[in-house]
């Protein structure tokens, strides 16, 4: 799949399937709709009208099924028909698990997407998931072909127009964005390192045409981010924080995105056992959602202020690592005690969302890690957990999972019950809880919103995407999505705009109302 390019087309033409092979996918009710004329061309002269309708109804999707309509060369596949209300409409994980076990061999091959324009979104994200681009084995080194796949949308339903060029060039984006996440997490440190995760954001950057803050090493300690000079200073690659603003003229507010990037984490001195240690490559997840979703979300026009924030360590054990016991000050002027070194992604973030308030002056403020293992407990494999200071982002942000397929599941934002297992004799505050058993993603989501302060009067969104961020062995650029989604009014992109949960304009009353609305302009 490394070597293989997607392409989003209106239309890939009249094709016979035994040159051109291909998949057709949609719930059975969206494909029982799709007229034949539709789909004939990529279908005959080997597949009849007749033999098409005979496939669809010996379907029995539970929750999918698929059907060869001509050998190996057309095969239609079926999503489940319904959902439950904590799923996507689209059935986007149905989507990549339906590509990875159907999609017929070749050079050139077709996908077929037969769903309503609401879906739009989530489907092609879905479909970017089954074709990472990271790969080190040797056979695939060898071949010079380049693959193609080429994805076109069947609309049904309400508004089933054709799809014009500028959204297809949003869903170019959002792949490209999702494929750039994933390539990154699946990329073992020794290959990305905290000098070659710069590289990446550089790359970027000179892609948009933005240059960006470097602060690292020495210059952390000195500027006084103790968190992430502290977890990363035993490293042979320097810590850093690395900062790509856009900055348009129309803005009306200012946006930070935080990502949480630990290239490797070993858990320091408070080392992980040799059976939860592999695999910690991806504790950089959250920073490389930020990465993709940043790039794609800008070149759709983004219409405020963004600032995407990541920072980057290598949690590593050697003679200068932090101890247990020693107290780090961090970027807020706060102090911490730290008694667990494993419990490092909360204090680069900390720093993050410190500098995204005090230096940058962000209204809203998004941070996204890989943080906890609990959250995996807390929300599962599929879903991300949310921990906010407001209502209505937690109410948006899940209706943006659901929109883009990004599914996301609140978590207990009650600071003054929880707040208290960080309590230190000697410090503002440990870095990890005492009791194991209470709320630990939670927990761990306040420790961050701490250093920003609880009566912060801007938007604070957590998102831990410990799980999502990978399917079995591989990266799934989990969060680019939902990024793209909760945030879509603020682009200029139509169908970004039509799938956000947020934007409708809020009328405020009092001598506050200017500052307020523009605060949450988004809500």
């Amino acid at each position: 799949m490394a070597n293989v390019r997607l392409e989003f087309r209106p239309s890939a033409g009249d094709t016979d399937p035994r040159s051109w092979p291909l998949l057709l996918l949609g719930q059975l009710p969206n494909l029982q709709r799709v007229v034949w004329s539709q789909i004939k061309g990529k279908l005959q002269p080997r597949v009849t009208e007749e033999t098409w309708q005979a496939a669809l109804s010996s379907m029995s999707p539970n929750p999918t099924d698929s059907c060869p309509l001509y050998l190996n060369y057309a095969i239609v596949g079926v999503l489940p028909s319904r959902v439950s209300r904590h799923n996507s409409p689209s059935a986007a994980q149905f989507i990549t698990r339906l590509i990875r076990s159907c999609l017929p061999g070749g050079t050139n091959r077709s996908i077929v997407m037969v769903c309503e324009r609401t879906e739009v979104l989530a489907s092609a994200c879905a479909i970017a998931r089954a074709f990472p681009l990271f790969t080190r084995r040797s056979s695939t080194s060898r071949r010079t072909e380049k693959k193609t796949v080429t994805v076109e949308f069947v609309l049904v339903g309400q508004n089933n127009g054709p799809i014009d060029v500028s959204m297809l060039k949003c869903l170019e984006s959002a792949s490209d964005g999702v494929r750039l996440a994933a390539r990154i997490v699946d990329t073992p440190c020794n290959e990305m390192n905290t000098d070659t995760f710069i590289e990446e954001i550089k790359a970027v950057g000179k892609d948009l045409g933005i240059v960006p803050t470097i602060i690292r090493g020495e210059d952390l300690k000195e500027k006084g981010f103790g968190g992430i000079y502290g977890v990363g200073k035993a490293a042979e690659y320097p810590p850093a924080l690395v900062i790509l603003s856009h900055t348009p003229e129309e803005a009306t507010q200012t946006i930070a995105w935080v990502g949480k990037g630990i290239v490797y984490d070993t858990g320091g001195l408070s080392i992980k056992g040799k059976t939860t240690m592999p695999g910690m490559k991806r504790d950089c997840g959250g920073a490389a959602a930020v990465l993709g979703a940043f790039k794609a979300t800008v070149k759709q026009g983004f219409k405020d202020n963004l600032h995407a924030l990541f920072c980057l360590a290598e949690n590593s054990v050697g003679p200068n690592a932090t101890r247990p016991d020693d107290i780090h000050m961090l970027y807020s002027g706060k102090t911490v005690e730290i008694n667990n070194t494993d419990a490092e992604g909360r204090l680069v973030l900390a720093d993050g969302v410190t500098y995204a308030c005090k230096d940058l002056g962000a209204d809203i403020i998004v941070d996204v890690a890989t943080l906890t293992g609990a959250q995996g407990i807390a929300t599962g494999k599929y879903h991300a957990a949310v921990l906010t200071n407001s209502e209505e982002w937690e109410v948006a942000c899940v209706k943006a999972g659901r929109n883009c397929g990004d599914l996301v599941h609140p978590l207990v934002y009650c600071p003054e019950l929880h707040f208290s297992e960080f309590t230190s004799a000697v410090a503002d505050m440990k870095n990890s809880v005492a009791d194991r058993d209470n709320a630990q993603s939670s927990c761990a989501g306040l420790f961050i919103a701490s250093h920003i302060g609880f009566d912060w009067p801007g938007i604070w969104v957590h998102i831990d995407l410990a799980s999502p961020v990978h399917a079995g062995e591989r990266a799934t650029g989990y969060g680019v999505a939902l990024l793209l989604s909760l945030f879509g009014r603020a682009s200029e992109d139509p169908l970004l705009n039509m799938v956000s949960p947020l934007g409708e304009n809020v009328d405020f009353q009092g001598e506050d109302a200017e500052n307020d609305c523009k605060r949450r302009r988004l809500v």
